[in-house]
């Protein structure tokens, strides 16, 4: 794994994000938050995951927050920007941050930890989110804080 690199401010925009999906959680959807960060590690934005809530299945926290981030800023903001998630993104929410031009990305979960804690196994096939944003020069760091992570997720998926 590739956390090499990470300074103490990006864990504690890990813990911000984590705080995010508790708040999702809390609001009825599925455990996930992100947050944007600039350059000058300045919160912009902030996005909770709203599946069950939205009654979308592209609802999710990484894909609300570009989409937002999107209409925001323009992609010489965006390059600069750091996204921070709780758990490492899927493959549709990594298409959408590969389509929105960020260079940086950093989870606290892995989504092999995810499946191994839900129980779930159709996921596990799927390609890695490291796959898909390594084709856009996307550096990729995490998993990190993965203990806290977690436990946001404990006893909602059983």
């Amino acid at each position: 794994m590739n956390n090499s690199g990470l300074k103490e401010i990006d864990l504690e925009n890990l813990r911000i994000a984590i705080n995010v999906a508790r708040r999702a959680r809390n609001h009825g959807n599925h455990p996930f938050g992100a947050i944007l960060v600039d350059e000058n590690s300045q919160v912009l934005l902030e996005a909770e995951n709203t599946v069950l809530t939205g009654q979308d299945c592209t609802g999710h926290a990484e894909t609300n927050l570009v989409r937002e981030a999107s209409r925001k800023y323009g992609p010489e903001i965006l390059e600069k920007c750091t996204l921070y998630t709780s758990t490492e993104p899927c493959p549709m929410c990594s298409g959408a941050i590969y389509w929105s031009k960020l260079r940086r990305v950093v989870y606290a979960l892995s989504a092999r930890s995810l499946y191994l804690h839900t129980g779930s196994s159709a996921e596990q096939n799927l390609p890695s989110s490291r796959a898909i944003l390594r084709v856009g020069g996307i550096s990729v760091f995490g998993p990190a804080l993965e203990e806290e992570a977690i436990k946001v997720h404990e006893g909602f998926w059983r």
